[in-house]
């Protein structure tokens, strides 16, 4: 009997498990079609105009739920301002927020999130992180200068990390913007095959 009830709350797990995978990878499809639709609109694309009239899609590694992860959340309040490198001589504003710890096909890693000064004055970005960093996929299938995540302030000691909605700064697109560049501390030492990926994909010319 107690076997039973065993296997019977083994199963009920493993259907729970299964069922918020596949609900966090229909978000992550969803994330990536808007991603693709505001790349698709004159008034929120980052392409410039050669490159719209020819744009198609964006390439993205399939949706993989090994790279959603639960990561600790620790805060770092006395942390000092500091100029964040960009593409550019523009040099904005931030502070470290906090670190995150996970862990990914086994092994351990942490990564910083930052707060820009400027936008956390702003009602709509008052809880807004920054999430930059690179990976061993950095400038081979993805973007040379790192890519980003967007996160939120957590009100537990816990945050939900999906690489699959990891996105190109706007500069892998249009040198006329200026973008972050990843600190060297916010280097993965794995493939992250998950996100976007470099380069757009062109409409199909049948002339």
């Amino acid at each position: 009997m107690k076997k039973i009830i065993f296997l019977s709350v083994l199963w009920i797990c493993a259907y729970q498990l299964a069922y918020f995978q596949n609900d966090q990878s229909e978000k992550s499809k969803k994330y990536q079609e808007t991603l693709i639709k505001e790349y698709s609109t004159r008034e929120s694309s980052p392409l410039d105009s050669a490159d719209f009239v020819k744009f198609s899609s964006l390439p993205f590694f399939p949706i993989n739920m090994n790279f959603y992860v639960e990561a600790a959340f620790k805060r770092t309040p006395k942390e000092k301002k500091f100029k964040m490198k960009t593409s550019t001589e523009r040099t904005p504003v931030y502070r470290k927020y906090g670190e995150i710890i996970f862990i990914i096909k086994g092994s351990e890693y942490k990564l910083n999130v930052y707060q820009n000064i400027e936008l956390s004055k702003k009602k709509e970005f008052k809880k807004y992180l920054f999430l930059p960093f690179t990976d061993l996929t950095t400038g081979e299938e993805t973007y040379g200068g790192g890519r980003y995540l967007d996160l939120e302030i957590p009100k537990t000691k816990t945050i939900f990390i999906d690489f699959n909605q990891a996105y190109n700064p706007y500069c892998a697109y249009n040198h006329g913007y200026s973008c972050p560049v990843p600190p060297p501390e916010n280097f993965l030492n794995i493939r992250v095959e998950a996100g976007v990926k470099e380069g757009i994909i062109y409409k199909v010319n049948n002339d």
